[in-house]
């Protein structure tokens, strides 16, 4: 007897839904890698992507515990010389709070083209609304 790997084909991808408001940056995170890498599903192989569809949203209400909201840089270097960019929590949160969630999800996703498939996955809205409804989602 064989051992059964899934094709393709044969993996039923389902869709999450996941509310931000008053959870933790990283506890949220760690959940949200957990499913789009597929580890939580019983078919789960390491080199074939067999993770769900997650959806987040009130990406603004988001939190940081302790001292980190105030501690906390991002940065991102533009690929020219002195052209390492910084900016704190507390301003991208305010402009972009999408892009909070999907550094720390992405960040937790392996870095190869497998794990690029599975980041593209991820779907981040600010507000509680979302263009997904034909999909069907579940509440987590």
């Amino acid at each position: 007897m064989g051992t059964f790997v899934p094709s393709g084909k044969e993996i039923v991808r389902k869709w999450y839904v996941v509310d931000a408001s008053g959870q933790t940056l990283g506890r949220l995170a760690t959940r949200a890698a957990s499913i789009l890498s597929g580890k939580l599903n019983p078919q789960y192989v390491p080199y074939i992507d067999t993770g769900d569809h997650v959806i987040v949203i009130n990406a603004e209400k988001v939190r940081l515990t302790g001292l980190k909201s105030d501690k906390k840089v991002y940065r991102r270097y533009t690929g020219f010389p002195g052209g390492l960019r910084e900016e704190s929590y507390t301003r991208l949160i305010a402009r972009r709070p999408e892009k909070v969630l999907e550094e720390a999800i992405k960040g937790m996703l392996p870095k190869t083209k497998l794990g690029r498939a599975m980041g593209s996955k991820l779907k981040v809205y600010r507000g509680d609304k979302h263009p997904h409804q034909a999909q069907t989602p579940v509440a987590l």
